[in-house]
């Protein structure tokens, strides 16, 4: 029978529960066990889809079209595999699921209550994943901080399940933070102390904790916390800052968590680092490159940059592959429409324009676009950037004055980006647009089959616009490589420009499959672009 890993947070949000999560499975699976991970998440939307990324971050899109919190893509880097929107779980799924079989009667009379209906519903969800799976071991991330109203079904469910799966089977790991008070020179650790408290007062007494720190906790430190939890010091672990999140999987494996771990769930390892050694060389390259290239990413949610977190990880994966280290200015576009940034004064070896929503500051980025095609400079389109990079050839190489996308000017004269004919009688936002892993055909003898060196390959999409079939003959003739379609041939997928060191823009989502092992082709080629740049300028 499956064993469960439940992973709580306590004083701080933050504090990086999703990578401990992700450190673990990794672990877990280089001792040959079958290992995922899933995400409660406490918050009453349906899923992360319609939340603003100012608040939330970005929305991590599964490839069967689940729009997820963020974590799921910690996870699936970490594993080194694929998960599902059923691996992501929000208390407005839940509410909804049990509303609904109230509503066609399916509790016979019953008075529909918090305990048993949605703490049953909770617990049937977490199983359900690891019974299709055929897991040995399902980690359960509970989202939110102990003591926050929000999360006490979730916490309840787990409490339940020791009883329901044994003790033998079930392991909880609560992760906190050890405040430092840099002015007096202490760490704290009261915080953390009532923080296992709560969680005790709940009813769940942890089995192991992870300390983020700052700095580095003394024993007297660690002895305190682990008498608040009734633990011995050895089941206290810790997650210092570290100069890359990769490196925690390596540091918790010198503390020994899975022995603890395993030794708890009466489970004998299997077999031992099959990926390991890979790992740390991935690891040695992120912290030793002495070469950097400048990426300018060119955005409207700079200010956050979790809004961002996939493609920061992406271009973090194929500069490690390339040996390099990837410097990430990010760039406000609307400063660059406004003119308060020369993007000639940046220095800049490349330029990327992620995806997004919304008018504001987009001529700021059509701007930026020109930019890197009038200079030669190496340039990566995703998602809105690929639209904008149709838009700005169409302006001001076709000669299409006001040409734009619906979204933005709905009375364009040339709308060269359309909402998708399928999306024209859709009013629900939540879960509705174009989403998840679709097939593409890639065209012989253009760049995209160069880096991909296949015919059909398979990406992420998210969005309602695409680029307007009218205009697809303008642009070819114009100059633009059209390299990549879906194969109805209905939408553009990938666009080209032949007489540009390194010009293309994908509709997909490619950060959202890059792995530190399986890295992106469209990134590694725009790094390799970057790397070539830098070179030329310094012989120059």
């Amino acid at each position: 029978m499956p064993r469960y890993i439940f992973i709580t947070g306590g004083v701080l949000s933050s504090l990086g529960k999703g990578v401990s999560a992700a450190s673990t499975g990794f672990l877990l699976k280089e001792k040959g066990f079958r290992v995922s991970i899933m995400k409660l998440d406490p918050y009453l939307n349906v899923d992360a889809g319609t939340m603003n990324p100012f608040q939330h971050g970005e929305v991590f899109v599964t490839e069967d079209g689940g729009e997820t919190d963020l974590d799921i893509g910690h996870y699936e880097r970490f594993l080194g595999e694929y998960l599902t929107k059923k691996h992501n779980v929000t208390s407005g799924q839940v509410y909804r699921a049990v509303i609904e079989r109230e509503r066609r009667g399916e509790y016979l009379g019953a008075t529909v209550q918090i305990i048993p209906h949605l703490t049953d519903e909770i617990k049937h969800r977490i199983r359900e994943v690891a019974q299709e799976g055929h897991l040995d071991i399902l980690i359960v991330e509970v989202g939110g901080t102990v003591g926050d109203i929000e999360s006490l079904p979730f916490l309840e469910a787990i409490r339940q399940m020791r009883m329901e799966e044994g003790e033998e089977n079930t392991f909880y790991i609560h992760v906190g933070m050890l405040v430092y008070l840099r002015n007096a020179g202490e760490l704290k650790t009261k915080p953390m102390q009532h923080s296992i408290m709560k969680l005790r007062e709940i009813g769940i007494q942890p089995d192991a904790l992870i300390l983020r720190s700052e700095v580095k906790p003394g024993p007297e430190e660690i002895d305190k916390v682990a008498r608040a939890s009734n633990l011995h010091p050895r089941r206290v672990f810790l997650s210092l800052d570290l100069p890359t999140v990769y490196e925690l999987p390596l540091e918790l494996e010198k503390q020994g968590i899975t022995d603890v771990i395993l030794d708890s769930l009466n489970l004998p390892p299997r077999s031992q680092h099959r990926h390991m050694d890979r790992w740390k060389e991935f690891v040695s390259r992120v912290k030793s490159s002495s070469e950097s290239v400048r990426v300018g990413i060119v955005g409207k949610y700079v200010h956050i940059r979790d809004a961002y977190k996939s493609i920061f990880e992406a271009l973090i994966h194929s500069g490690a592959r390339h040996g390099v280290r990837v410097d990430a200015v990010l760039i406000n576009s609307e400063e660059v429409e406004q003119e308060k940034v020369n993007l000639r004064e940046i220095n800049l070896d490349a330029i990327l324009i992620p995806g997004g929503f919304g008018k504001r500051g987009i001529e700021g980025k059509i701007q930026a676009i020109r930019f890197a095609r009038e200079n030669k400079i190496p340039f990566l389109g995703i998602c809105l950037g690929m639209q904008l990079s149709v838009i700005e050839f169409a302006r001001n190489v076709l000669g299409l004055e006001g040409a734009s996308s619906t979204e933005f000017s709905p009375e364009t004269p040339h709308p060269v980006i359309d909402l998708m004919p399928e999306q024209k009688d859709v009013d629900a936002k939540g879960g509705t647009m174009r989403l998840g892993a679709s097939p593409i055909d890639v065209e012989e003898g253009t760049l995209a089959f160069r880096l991909y060196t296949k015919n059909r390959i398979y990406e992420r999409h998210r969005h309602r616009y695409e680029v307007n079939p009218r205009y697809i003959e303008s642009l070819r003739k114009g100059g633009m490589v059209i390299s990549g379609m879906d194969p109805g041939r209905k939408y553009v997928e990938i666009i080209e420009l032949p007489d540009h060191p390194f010009f293309i823009a994908s509709q997909f989502h490619p950060e959202f499959r890059s792995q530190p092992l399986s890295t992106s082709p469209l990134f590694d080629g725009f790094i390799e672009a970057a790397i070539q740049r830098k070179r030329a300028k310094g012989q120059g």
